[in-house]
């Protein structure tokens, strides 16, 4: 059924993406993105690594961890732990909440469409957190990931968590990007590292992505009641290494 799959993607997506990524990485990709498209429901643990450049030039990498559940027909449920945040966010189809555990507040949004993708995008114009990753999440992953891409290999196999991949390495103009991919029927992405080459350093984004499962996942945990005593704030924003910050309201 693979094969099937990737000669029907590979027919639906435009002949300048194939011409600019060598044949064996777009076929690779390309079957990837078909087995994330036909999961409708799937959960997985991830792990963040953000580098940033400090004022004296030193590189600094934060690390962050958390879970994704999602339904493209209801929503989703995110968390996120870091040095400076402990957030979850929610969609349950109509608002989008984010809430911080450690400061016990929370923030609300209305999303302009039930889609996950239309979320995503309130998300981050909202919040002005890039969120690298989510195009992972796109209803067609291929079309978000060979966007403006200029050239794209296969590097060879490698391991992620003792799992064999395929290693692809793809550029555009802006970055570089780096995508491992398990091999076998049913490929799912296990670590995606972007570098932004063009900033002094060429700084990193690097997501390990663990535990994929197709099932369980009950659309219950989309829904945010706020917590007793949890206070609404009025600002979200996505500060330097990447956490989100909520700040109460005047």
């Amino acid at each position: 059924m693979l094969p099937l799959a990737v000669m029907a993607a590979a027919a639906a997506y435009p002949a300048a993406a194939e011409d600019k990524i060598d044949p064996e990485a777009d076929k690779i990709l390309a079957a990837m993105s078909e087995n994330l498209k036909a999961m409708s429901t799937f959960s997985v643990d991830y792990d963040a690594d953000h580098e940033i450049i400090d004022l004296a030039g030193q590189k600094i990498q934060y690390s962050a961890s958390g879970s994704l559940a999602l339904d493209r027909a209801k929503g989703f449920r995110m968390t996120r732990k870091g040095p400076f945040a402990d957030a979850q966010v929610t969609f349950d189809g109509k608002t989008i909440s984010l809430y911080g555990k450690a400061l016990n507040v929370y923030a609300q949004m209305d999303s302009p469409g039930p889609s996950v993708e239309e979320a995503t995008e309130e998300f981050r114009a909202a919040t002005g957190l890039d969120a690298p990753g989510a195009e992972l999440l796109a209803s067609d992953p291929y079309a978000v990931l060979t966007e403006g891409v200029t050239e794209g290999t296969v590097v060879g196999s490698g391991f992620v968590g003792g799992i064999e991949c395929d290693h692809l390495a793809f550029r555009t103009d802006i970055v570089d990007w780096q995508i491992w991919i398990s091999k076998g029927e049913k490929p799912v992405p296990l670590k995606y590292v972007i570098t932004t080459k063009w900033v002094t350093g060429a700084p990193e984004y690097s997501l390990r992505l663990t535990n994929w499962k197709r099932e369980g996942v009950d659309p219950a945990q989309f829904s945010f009641t706020p917590p007793a005593g949890a206070r609404e704030v009025e600002q979200v924003y996505a500060d330097v290494t990447g956490e989100l910050s909520l700040e109460a309201g005047e």
